[in-house]
């Protein structure tokens, strides 16, 4: 009896060494030969400024003159500006800013979006890119730093079709790859901007017969010429951000009313900040100069990039 039991608590003993494999179970739950998927990286920013506080007082005493006619409380109240309404505010916030003048009323706003993956396979800042690109392209522009294929397909294919065709028809084909588009690329509902940026391309021509005497000039022309500034056109910015661009907008609705709206749109790491700043004269015959407000939004611009990066 005493030889029995002795055979059997070894026998237990090396069922429980043959089954504990040292990594409480672990082993058992994984398959032979499978390769962990890696996680993407999260975005650099977890959390957004606080957008009406983002501009300091002495710039918005420049963006909005008819303030400085208003009674000293008044004026605080413009220069606190409004908060938009939001349900994130760790994904989306923003602000708005207007005063009124005898000549013209300002408006200004700006729109704090930070973008949030939710592919474990794809970081924040590649769905920010993409978020990015929608709106430049929906803008009418296209950025060769944003979608580098599609830039190296297009020139390799101008190059085959000069070779083949001749030097009149290359110069032809070489001007397809830097075509603006014609159709804005679908949004991700998550990622919509409510600043408006993303207005279709058409925006920019004005609609209608134009009364006569009434002047014509865009603001958004060379003075010496008369012929389009094409420094002012809108057009992607090298310098801003990790990816920008800039677009100019003169609406007129009906016959007499009109303004300009220039909108700055820029990304950095995982976070895509918008820029609107527009003009509305109370004389219809008044068109808002492109070259000012464009300044003046590039500004406001390249301050918030100063913050993000504090």
């Amino acid at each position: 009896m005493a030889y029995a039991a002795g055979t059997a608590l070894l026998a237990a003993l090396v069922v429980g060494c043959s089954t504990d494999t040292g990594t409480g179970g672990s082993a058992a739950d994984s398959k032979p030969g499978e390769t962990p998927v890696a996680v993407a990286a999260p975005g650099k920013y977890r959390t957004l400024p606080e957008p009406c506080g983002a501009i300091a007082t002495s710039t918005l005493k420049d963006l909005l003159p008819g303030a400085a006619e208003l009674s000293e409380e008044q004026q605080k109240k413009v220069y606190e500006g409004t908060a938009a309404v939001t349900y994130n505010t760790d994904r989306r916030v923003g602000c708005r800013w207007k005063s009124e003048a005898p000549s013209s009323s300002h408006t200004l706003s700006i729109d704090f979006e930070r973008v949030v993956s939710y592919d474990p396979v794809v970081s924040d800042d590649d769905r920010a890119r993409e978020v990015y690109t929608e709106k430049e392209t929906s803008a009418g522009l296209t950025s060769p730093s944003a979608t580098p294929d599609s830039a190296d397909s297009s020139t390799d294919s101008s190059t085959k079709d000069g070779a083949k065709d001749g030097t009149k028809d290359s110069a032809k084909d070489g001007t397809k790859g830097t075509k603006k588009p014609t159709s804005p690329a679908a949004s991700d509902p998550a990622s919509d901007s409510t600043s408006g940026s993303g207005s279709d391309s058409a925006s920019h021509a004005l609609a209608g017969p134009t009364p006569e005497g009434e002047n014509t000039d865009d603001g958004n022309t060379d003075g010496g010429s008369g012929g389009p500034d094409e420094s002012l056109q809108p057009r992607v910015l090298d310098d801003l951000g990790d990816n920008a661009f800039l677009d100019d907008l003169l609406t007129r609705a009906g016959s007499t009313a009109q303004h300009r709206t220039v909108s700055v749109v820029f990304r950095t790491s995982n976070v895509i900040v918008t820029v609107e700043y527009t003009e509305q004269p109370t004389v219809s015959s008044m068109v808002p100069d492109s070259k000012e407000l464009q300044e003046k939004a590039q500004a406001v611009a390249r301050n918030l990039v100063d913050k993000f990066s504090e």
